[in-house]
């Protein structure tokens, strides 16, 4: 039996001169590539524009890392966003919120079906939101594993025999600590196999908001409880009686239970494949 993982993995892959390529870039870009792929499948079973996922990329990509950046300093370090405003959209990229990055997201979805929402291509916002919650529980488990490469978001000090110690994080070395990336990287795996069967089971009949709140419940009801097995990600959270992860992940389970009753009241209308024909006497 496992006592404890010693983990020292490299989270750098290799570098050139001053550039380098880690393993948390590698798969946060190889979540939104595979995303894509599989998008384009959905795009394909359902007769939408394939053409729209390459536009489709650059709004999650956009509002992704844009409402990641901005929800960690709004979030964790406000008077950072208050005085340098700026440290959203410059390099480094350090700290990334996921809470951020799922408001971006809807805010980047509704702007995306504002354009997409015609007869023709009927993508409305909560049919395009179901769909990406099937690819955003994929980003996200590649998402959290880059986590682990980093060494980072780690758990608190445990006993239990697959506890990790975390040799490269200098702060928590040297102490066996729950793997709490590893715990979130495999729920979103498992959700994305939930939420892509279930797809794959309904298509165009999909309850429209239903597949999205699965998302919502599955991710942040899960998040509430993980957080009391994780260090607290800034000093300010040790005085709180939940900490910020907690907090916003209550609005966000009710907000999935909103969308997922709402889809199974409301009936789902397909779309009219052709015009209606004019009988001539």
């Amino acid at each position: 039996m496992l006592q404890y993982v010693i983990w020292e993995v490299n989270p750098e892959i290799f570098h050139v001169g001053s550039f380098s390529v880690r393993w948390y870039g590698l798969l946060f870009a190889l979540g939104f590539l595979i995303g894509m792929q599989i998008m384009g499948y959905v795009f394909k079973k359902e007769d939408k524009p394939l053409a729209d996922t390459d536009t489709l990329l650059i709004y999650m990509v956009v509002s992704t890392i844009l409402g990641a950046r901005f929800g960690h300093f709004l979030f964790y370090e406000p008077d950072v966003l208050l005085h340098h405003p700026l440290t959203v959209i410059t390099p480094p990229f350090a700290g990334l919120a996921s809470h951020g990055a799922i408001i971006g997201i809807l805010t980047g979805l509704w702007l995306y079906s504002r354009r997409k929402e015609s007869i023709r291509t009927n993508q409305t916002f909560l049919w395009v939101t179901d769909r990406i919650a099937i690819v955003v529980a994929l980003a996200g488990s590649c998402i959290r594993f880059g986590n682990l490469m980093n060494s980072e978001i780690v758990g608190r000090p445990t006993d239990v025999p697959w506890a990790f110690v975390f040799m490269n994080n200098t702060e928590y070395a040297k102490i066996p600590r729950h793997p709490a990336q590893l715990y979130e990287s495999i729920s979103c795996l498992i959700l994305f196999f939930i939420l892509l069967w279930f797809w794959n089971r309904t298509k165009e009949r999909t309850p429209r908001g239903s597949m999205l709140g699965i998302f919502m419940i599955w991710i942040f009801g899960l998040r509430f409880f993980y957080e009391y097995l994780k260090e607290n990600q800034v000093a300010f959270e040790d005085s709180l009686p939940l900490n910020v992860g907690q907090i916003l992940s209550i609005p966000a389970v009710l907000m999935g239970i909103y969308f997922l009753v709402r889809s199974y009241r409301t009936p789902t209308v397909l779309p009219v494949s052709e015009e209606p024909r004019t009988i001539k006497s």
